[in-house]
């Protein structure tokens, strides 16, 4: 019995590792092409402005200590998710994110709307125990935050960085921003962060 097209790929590997690459080329062209030509993944959601210095350092705080590991920051639209955790994120609202931490895993709930939740307070217990507000959890505590002290020393050139990158940063939010940060500590910087996260849509479902 003649063998068919189909059999005959299969039995040929390099042909067939050749088409599979073939054809996830093609697919993932078809996805992103049309999403970076539009405008909605690039227009800025209303109200959105870039992280202050404090937060911007909260961010990198953030992204030093593996927070993405365990929390996303992306809010799908299904009942299930909005439900839990709010509106759908949104393109708009990652405009000023370099990268991004949308995530995959949620080991720990997602982040996405969880900026002014709960008070500074208690993501300062949270984050020096998390065990004292959250009996359950198996989040790691981070009491070193309490002591670390920001120095700003690379704040200004970050944010130069990120106005290459289409950040809309002042000369004076530049000039002025290892002077925002004096007397401050990492665990200041890291609740701001978070207390800002998603707070532009906050609307529930």
């Amino acid at each position: 019995m003649a063998e068919s097209t189909h059999e005959r790929i299969e039995k040929n590997v390099p042909l067939l590792i050749v088409l599979v690459i073939v054809a996830i080329s093609f697919g993932t062209l078809v996805e992103l092409v049309p999403l970076i030509f539009s405008k909605k993944m690039a227009e800025p959601v209303a109200g959105l402005e870039p992280y202050s210095a404090l937060e911007l350092e909260g961010r990198d705080i953030y992204i030093r200590e593996g927070c993405y590991n365990c929390h996303s920051q992306m809010v799908r639209p299904l009942r299930a998710e909005t439900e839990r955790y709010g509106h759908y994120s949104v393109a708009g609202e990652f405009v000023y994110d370099h990268p991004f931490q949308w995530g995959s895993k949620r080991t720990g709930p997602d982040l996405a709307r969880v900026g002014e939740r709960y008070s500074d307070d208690w993501h300062r217990a949270h984050l020096y125990n998390p065990r004292d507000v959250v009996p359950e959890s198996n989040m790691p505590a981070y009491p070193w935050l309490f002591d670390n002290e920001l120095t700003g020393k690379y704040t200004a050139k970050k944010m130069q960085t990120l106005r290459i990158l289409g950040v809309p940063y002042s000369d004076d939010d530049i000039a002025g921003a290892a002077a925002s940060l004096e007397g401050k500590k990492e665990i200041d910087a890291l609740v701001a962060y978070l207390q800002g996260l998603g707070t532009l849509i906050q609307t529930r479902r």
